[in-house]
């Protein structure tokens, strides 16, 4: 009777061992994520309320900002790994994009000039004028 518990503890262990293999690495990564993100998470967080017990504010804030981008790079990996997360287009950077194109037109439209006569530099934009010595 135990010889045959054994044997098929050991036939459960191989499949489990088999269907591992030939899992995807996407399905293998949540389980690994399931397992493990989260312990990681809550030691991060009690490795930051320990600090903030133990530094003074100066030592804390540096500790504190290192503690949050490090959680922060953490749930964003373990996103991406087990694919909840789409990725999104990364908005500050059409933003910027637009801003830059505005500044470009608008420097365009009003160009700038500066003139030193002597001791004096005049800079004219549009409408606009600023003398001053040198």
């Amino acid at each position: 009777m135990e010889n045959e518990l054994a044997k098929i503890k050991l036939e459960a262990q191989t499949e489990l061992a088999r269907l591992t293999a030939a899992s995807p690495a996407k399905e293998v990564a949540g389980k690994a994520i399931g397992t493990y993100g989260l312990p990681a998470i809550v030691i991060i967080v009690i490795i930051g309320v320990l600090a903030s017990l133990q530094l003074d504010e100066g030592k804390m804030a540096a500790v504190m900002g290192l503690l949050g981008a490090s959680l922060t790079a953490l749930i964003s990996m373990l996103n991406s790994i087990a694919g909840s997360s789409t990725k999104e287009e990364k908005p500050e950077f059409e933003v910027m994009k637009q801003l830059i194109d505005r500044l470009d037109r608008m420097a365009d439209r009003d160009p700038m000039s500066v003139q030193i006569d002597g001791d004096k530099v005049t800079v004219k934009k549009g409408e606009e004028q600023f003398v001053s010595g040198k």
